[in-house]
């Protein structure tokens, strides 16, 4: 009788530790981490093209100094900012990464802009190579920063469903951080458009 009895208990708590949620939750802080690399992955590409690009524009350019040296100063904030997968367990870090991102975003915008008014440096083959080698590291950056928001969704979903939320709780796991927009009413609004 002992013996059914201790092998009763043994098959019900190896279904209750087996349904725990421990190796699911393991699996999906690996894919959190993995989309974030890759996030870092596409921003570092894009870090590196842009002294490139930029010297390129120098020499066609070279009066428009204050926004070559506002990508350059973006650029270089973004280099003082450790890209880590520990970024992602400091909300404060992780705001200040999106910041920086979003700021060498807006120089580049303004780069392109700028390079508008000058036909030759359109027609340059090294500008027009540097400038596709750029919109498609920009696309990689959106299906990059996609699938780390849909990596970050199954996780924090899994942590707050039951069982595994008691998991959660008594591993320390906690919700990961996912993109935000700093502004959201600035994009909410329609862009003006003048001829």
């Amino acid at each position: 009788m002992k013996k059914f009895q201790f092998i009763s208990v043994l098959i019900l708590a190896l279904g209750l530790f087996g349904n725990c949620g421990y190796n699911k939750i393991q699996a999906l802080d690996e894919q959190v981490t993995a989309s974030w690399s890759e996030v870092i992955n596409q921003y570092k590409r894009r870090a590196d093209l842009i002294p490139s690009l930029v010297n390129v524009v120098k020499g066609y350019a070279s009066h428009e100094k204050e926004v070559l040296q506002g990508v350059a100063d973006a650029r270089s904030r973004m280099g003082s900012i450790q890209m880590t997968p520990e970024l992602l367990e400091n909300p404060e870090a992780f705001a200040k990464f999106q910041k920086a991102q979003g700021e060498l975003s807006g120089m580049l915008s303004r780069l392109m802009m700028v390079t508008e008014n000058y036909p030759d440096l359109k027609a340059d083959k090294r500008f027009g190579d540097l400038q596709a080698q750029l919109e498609g590291t920009e696309n990689r950056i959106t299906v990059a920063r996609n699938r780390y928001i849909k990596a970050v969704q199954e996780y924090n979903t899994t942590i707050r469903q039951f069982p595994a939320v008691l998991t959660a709780k008594m591993f320390g796991y906690s919700a990961k951080p996912n993109f935000s927009v700093e502004n959201e009413a600035e994009i909410s609004a329609p862009p003006t458009v003048e001829f």
